[in-house]
This record gives structure tokens, C-alpha cells and sequence, in this order.
């Protein structure tokens, strides 16, 4: 029961929030005269912000120091980026969520409560049929967008993206309500999944910066291609020769996280030119962090 109510809240903690900014990101995607559009992406927004608002109360005290310590949950910049991209684009981020998750404190104090195990399931089940709502409406837009019969400012690549990050949320969840617990995770799997998050990052920084800005589209097309040959190199592994391969990724994406941090501060700074949203590039600053303590606890 500890490990199905923590392993809960640390995963809505991440991917609440993630899922909170893939609405708005589409939804400030849209042409002001798609409005049914705007609407439903807004809706999905405010419902991923009442989850987020739940799991914060219910997390205090309930959850890992590595997850409230990682940079998954919130970083240094993200209330900055949050109150910049609602002044950007006139939707209403409520930042007092990310100021209360600074408050968090660890452990597991109601861990073994059954009417905490209770109020998960009501959580869980609320947020398995909020994503199967949300990855339709994914699916849609993708569908109309690829068929030229919507404009959206996204690409397509990136809806594709965020359809995989909501199905493998709905598969951790879907998995501890069947099991009440994760089994031990197949690192070949994981790593091939976010790595190739990671290489599309890359390409979709490298195509949201200012042409002028050479230096850093060189690096983003680096890190593309490191995460390219460690994604090949995964493909060829079988489990027994993964120990190599899971500390090479390791160093890549302490790099990885170290370039997103140092943009992501560019950015809200105003010292970048790009069409990159400040919540957008805290957001992916987030991902490769939430990856990296994966990639660590592997190594343990």
C-alpha cells in the first residue's frame, strides 16, 4: 500500500503538471478563431490544474526527497516561466500550485492510512478518464492538422509527442491500479522511450530558435544526434550489456539538463531569440531532469 500511494502521487506530481502544459500549450497554438478548439484545451487545463492542486495536498509529507529534490517537479525558473507565459499569452496560470510544491516536505507519513489508499484510487480513476478524454482530443487535432484541416502553431512531431508522454502516463497509473505496485522496470524499454523524447527536444529547440542564434541550433543538432547513436546503440543491446550503455546515457543527459537549464534561464531572461515559450523550455527542462533520477536510481 506505501509503495502504490507514494509511487501515485510522485507520478501525478511529474506528469499533472506535464499534462497541464501540453493543454495550454495547444491551446495558445490555436488561431483565435478556433474557438471549440480553445475551449476543450482549456478545459483539460483547468481539470490537470484541480489534479495537481489534489496531489499537492495529498503529497506533503507522503512522498520521495529524490523525486521533491530532482528538478521534475518544479524548478528554480518555473514560477518565473509560468507568470511570463501567462503575461505572453493571456491565459491564466495559477504559479501558486508551483509555490506550494516548494513547500512539500518528504516522507511517508500517512503512507499505510486506508482512507489516504482510498482517496488515490478516487485520484487515479479521476486522471485515467481525464487522459483518455485528453489523448483522443490529441489524436483529433493530429488527424485534422496532418489532413490540412487546421492550422496550428505546433507541430506535428509535437503532437505525436505528447500522445506518447499521455499513454505511457496512463500505463503507469493503469498498472498500479491492476497491481497496486510498478514490477521492476525493463531499462531497455525506458531508456529507448526517453531518449527518443530527448533527440525530439532537440530538434523542436533547434527549430523554435532564432535563426541567428547558430551557436545554440548547433548544439541542440548535437545533442539530436548523441541521442540518436545511444538510441541505435539501444536497439542492438540485449539487457546483459546495458550497464555500458545506461552510464553513457547518464552522462549525456547530466549535459543535456546543464544546456536546458542554461537556455531555460536565456529564455526567461529575455537573452535568447526564439519563438520558444518560457514555460516550454521549463517544461522540457523538467523532462530531462524527471529523466536523469531515473537513469541514476538505474545505476544504484
Amino acid at each position: 500500500m506505501k509503495k502504490y500511494i507514494t509511487t501515485s502521487l510522485e507520478t501525478h506530481l511529474f506528469f499533472g503538471r506535464i499534462m497541464k502544459e501540453h493543454a495550454l500549450f495547444l491551446q495558445a497554438g490555436f488561431p483565435a478563431g478556433e474557438m471549440a478548439y480553445i475551449n476543450k484545451a482549456n478545459w483539460y487545463r483547468t481539470e490537470f490544474e484541480k489534479v495537481l492542486w489534489q496531489t499537492v495536498r495529498l503529497a506533503d509529507g507522503t512522498v520521495g526527497k529524490d523525486v521533491l529534490c530532482s528538478g521534475e517537479v518544479f524548478t528554480e525558473f518555473t514560477v518565473m516561466a509560468e507568470q511570463q507565459t501567462g503575461r505572453l499569452t493571456k491565459i491564466p496560470i495559477d504559479f501558486r500550485i508551483t509555490q506550494a510544491e516548494k513547500k512539500l516536505q518528504a516522507g511517508c507519513g500517512e503512507c499505510g492510512d486506508g482512507r489516504m489508499a482510498l482517496q488515490i484510487r478516487q485520484l487515479n480513476q479521476r486522471v485515467l478518464g481525464l487522459l483518455r478524454g485528453l489523448i483522443m482530443f490529441k489524436e483529433q487535432i493530429l488527424q485534422q492538422v496532418t489532413s490540412c484541416r487546421l492550422f496550428t502553431a505546433n507541430y506535428p512531431l509535437l503532437i505525436e509527442h505528447i500522445i506518447r508522454e499521455a499513454k505511457l502516463y496512463q500505463q503507469i497509473i493503469t498498472t498500479l491500479e491492476k497491481n497496486q505496485c510498478i514490477s521492476s522496470e525493463n531499462m531497455l524499454k525506458t531508456e529507448q522511450f526517453w531518449n527518443q523524447i530527448m533527440i525530439e527536444h532537440a530538434l523542436f529547440i533547434r527549430g523554435l530558435l532564432d535563426p541567428t542564434e547558430c551557436e545554440l541550433v548547433e548544439t541542440a543538432d548535437k545533442f539530436a544526434g548523441d541521442y540518436c547513436r545511444l538510441l541505435e546503440e539501444a536497439r542492438q543491446q540485449d539487457c546483459r550489456a546495458m550497464n555500458g550503455l545506461t552510464r553513457k546515457t547518464l552522462e549525456t543527459t547530466k549535459k543535456y539538463c546543464d544546456f536546458k537549464a542554461a537556455g531555460t534561464k536565456g529564455i526567461t531572461g529575455c537573452d535568447i531569440r526564439s519563438i520558444i515559450l518560457p514555460l516550454l523550455a521549463d517544461h522540457v527542462l523538467r523532462e530531462a531532469n524527471h529523466y536523469l533520477r531515473i537513469l541514476k536510481q538505474e545505476g544504484e
